[in-house]
């Protein structure tokens, strides 16, 4: 099960996030979204873990106080991303059409 975990102080760590879900059960992966740029922390991560531990997880641990603030916890939802068309015959920029 993949867990979002947002609202993170900027100086968590990902030995810190595991440490926590630990308590719940084994701790398959930990990573925490970074700023491409700054390499800063972005506030948020996701914790993987078995569905059975990661459901007890999310219910003990959204809403409560971890680095000095109120994490959100809950079952991550995959993103879903535009499909992006690169066919010349859906293109509005076709080179016949400006020539």
């Amino acid at each position: 099960m993949n867990i979002y975990v947002g609202n993170l102080s900027f100086s968590t760590t990902q030995e810190e996030l595991e440490n926590l879900f630990s308590q719940f059960g084994n701790v398959e992966s930990v990573r925490i979204v970074r700023d491409r740029q700054t390499g800063r922390s972005r506030g948020f991560g996701f914790v993987e873990m078995n569905a059975e531990h990661g459901k007890i997880a999310i219910k003990e641990l959204n809403g409560k106080e971890f680095g000095g603030r109120n994490i959100l916890v809950n079952e991550a939802k995959q993103q879903e991303r535009p499909q992006r068309n690169f066919s010349r015959t859906n293109n509005s920029r076709n080179y016949q059409d400006r020539y």
